[in-house]
């Protein structure tokens, strides 16, 4: 089944209709090529699952993230603000985004500012429609696999948000191997506190090196993720290693849209 065209959230209005859930693309899901590929699997997956959505397309803005964790609080709030007035315009209640920045942003930064909706990253979607029976799962392409996950920060220590990706991976059939820091002791892949935007202070080791070895020691096939940064910074230290052809790194709605039949 292929892609059919996503109505913006300005079509749906036109048409007097209010979707079920708005699909916060973000950044990186918009404009970085190796995550729009996930932008378009979780798309899929959501039209394969009926689900009732729709996105804000070019009225869509950064959340701000980068500028608070760069320490530009008024860029920040400038970004923040022109959004919610632009949520808030269309009445949106549900949110769901595949980048935890994005995430952890609209879910807890945005209410200060007025900005109330109910947020859900893409992991949590995605188990609920597993639970439903919305997603087919039959496919059996990774049935037996290692794979191994890493929590990103965002996901993890900052919302406690642990099992749900875990369960998502279960649901594959798949063998996951943890990594030694896993879960609330999770390593950081390094592009963390805007750290993505600036240049390398010095030291001996880039974090993403550090973490794409602990991943390589569990001899797993396939690396899962759920932050757009978190997959370039695991992919950059596959290539560091010269382990591109061996392992490769996937969020886990790409997973999922490899399985289904």
């Amino acid at each position: 089944m292929s892609l059919q065209k996503i109505k913006t959230m300005a079509e749906m209005a036109a048409e007097g209709k209010e979707p079920e859930v708005l699909f916060w693309v973000g950044c990186a899901g918009s404009f970085d090529a190796r995550a729009q590929k996930v932008t378009v699997a979780f798309s899929q997956i959501l039209q394969n699952a009926g689900i009732d959505f729709a996105i804000l397309g070019k009225e869509e803005n950064c959340t701000g993230d980068p500028a608070r964790r760069a320490g530009n609080e008024f860029v920040f709030q400038m970004m923040a603000l022109q959004n919610i007035e632009t949520l808030n315009m269309y009445k949106v209640k549900n949110i769901v985004t595949t980048c935890p920045h994005c995430f952890n942003t609209l879910k807890n930064e945005y209410p200060a500012l007025g900005g109330n909706y109910e947020v859900q990253h893409h992991t949590q979607y995605l188990q609920k429609l597993i639970d439903n029976g919305k997603i087919n799962m039959s496919g059996g392409a990774f049935k037996g696999k290692k794979i191994t996950y890493h929590d990103s920060c965002y996901i993890g220590r900052v919302n406690n948000i642990y099992e749900t990706p875990r369960k998502v991976l279960e649901a594959l059939d798949a063998d996951l191997a943890e990594m030694p820091r896993c879960a609330s002791k999770g390593l950081c892949c390094g592009a963390g506190g805007a750290q993505m935007f600036k240049e390398d202070e010095p030291g001996e080791k880039r974090i993403n090196i550090e973490r794409i070895e602990e991943a390589l020691d569990t001899n797993a096939e396939i690396v899962a993720a759920n932050c757009p940064f978190c997959i370039t910074m695991l992919q950059d230290g596959i290539k560091a290693k010269e382990k591109q052809e061996q392992v490769m790194v996937y969020d886990l709605a790409e997973l999922i849209i490899q399985n289904q039949k």
